[in-house]
């Protein structure tokens, strides 16, 4: 059975008069997953839209200006429709819900088509940029990212690299990143090697343990099936039968990425991600990644995806902080 044909068997929109609607979800599971704890979702999407929604039974009204309950019910069709991808609905999800309809964007299954499947849970591309990206990442040997933080470049990546090697399609993840400190001096660290890089990977562990568990990773970490490599480390290897992620690479000068992007071996993905706006070098000029884009980008073998603002799927706070950086950049340049 098709997702449409569940969608339809699902959902009731009645139409009231033209500043309300009525909306009945006739899966009791997937109507409160739609609402929420405390009907938080409910009250932000009300505010998303600008509208007054009330909820009682499996019923849930709308009211409000006829364009913002088109949306509303767009809205709806698309959380449904995620509902039944992934059993859940997540806070994201109800930005992204509006955010879709807003911009003109259809909110049906094609807004789902790059699904990576993981033991926890099921990731969905949240725009168009991070759809595209997914399928670089499946379909290219070497893809590299660039845009601002919460954009998804580090996520997406670990979901595709540990899912392959779930599949047994590799042997190894390795993860790897420039060592060097966001701003501050961090001193001596002590332990052995891993637990001096640890730190440094924190949100590349993040998101192993929110998508596979603490206890899989930790022990895959162990077997070496998911290794941990400070770049300055990877010279002189051949990566083969592996998934390899540079993470931070606009601290890495254009040599260390030449030198990852080297690597490369028999039936392995490489994937350099970096975010040219948060360079923490002394010398912001040594940074690689820019250049190392502009020097590669007419190899058509290397996908090469460049995300903004408005593929954030963070709080939408973050979205707006990082454009109003980017007004105060332009500014002082000007």
């Amino acid at each position: 059975m098709s997702e449409i044909s569940k969608l339809d068997q699902n959902l009731i929109i009645k139409k009231i008069d033209n500043e309300t609607v009525n909306v009945q979800i006739t899966n009791n599971e997937m109507l409160m997953s739609i609402v929420g704890q405390f009907d938080q979702n409910l009250k932000e999407l009300s505010k998303l839209t600008d509208t007054n929604i009330f909820f009682r039974g499996n019923s849930i009204t709308c009211k409000g200006k006829r364009e913002d309950i088109s949306v509303f019910c767009e809205a709806i069709k698309f959380l449904i429709n995620k509902y039944f991808l992934t059993k859940v609905i997540e806070k994201e999800d109800i930005v992204l819900s509006v955010k879709k309809n807003i911009e003109f964007e259809k909110s049906n299954i094609k807004t789902f088509k790059q699904l990576i499947k993981t033991p926890r849970k099921s990731v969905i591309a949240r725009s168009e940029k991070q759809s595209e990206y997914i399928k670089a990442l499946k379909e290219n040997d070497i893809t590299m990212s660039l845009g601002p933080a919460g954009t998804g470049k580090s996520f997406l990546a670990v979901s595709v690299a540990v899912t392959l090697l779930m599949e047994k399609k590799i042997e190894r993840v390795i993860l790897s990143r420039p060592a060097v400190e966001a701003g501050e001096k961090l001193g001596f660290l002590p332990g052995d090697m891993k637990e001096k890089v640890d730190p440094y990977l924190r949100p590349l562990y993040d998101a192993l343990y929110e998508l596979f568990g603490a206890e899989k990773i930790d022990k895959k970490i162990e077997t070496g099936e998911i290794e941990i490599a400070p770049l300055a480390f990877m010279r002189g290897r051949t990566l083969k039968n592996c998934f390899a992620i540079l993470d931070e690479a606009q601290n890495a000068t254009e040599t260390q990425i030449k030198m990852f992007l080297t690597r490369i071996g028999e039936n392995s993905k490489l994937v350099v991600n970096g975010d040219p706006s948060q360079i923490d070098l002394i010398n912001k000029s040594q940074s690689g990644l820019i250049k190392s884009r502009n020097i590669l980008e007419d190899l058509k073998e290397i996908k090469i995806i460049e995300f903004d603002h408005t593929d954030v799927v963070r709080h939408p706070l973050v979205s707006k902080i990082i454009r109003a950086y980017q007004k105060k950049s332009t500014d002082d340049k000007n």
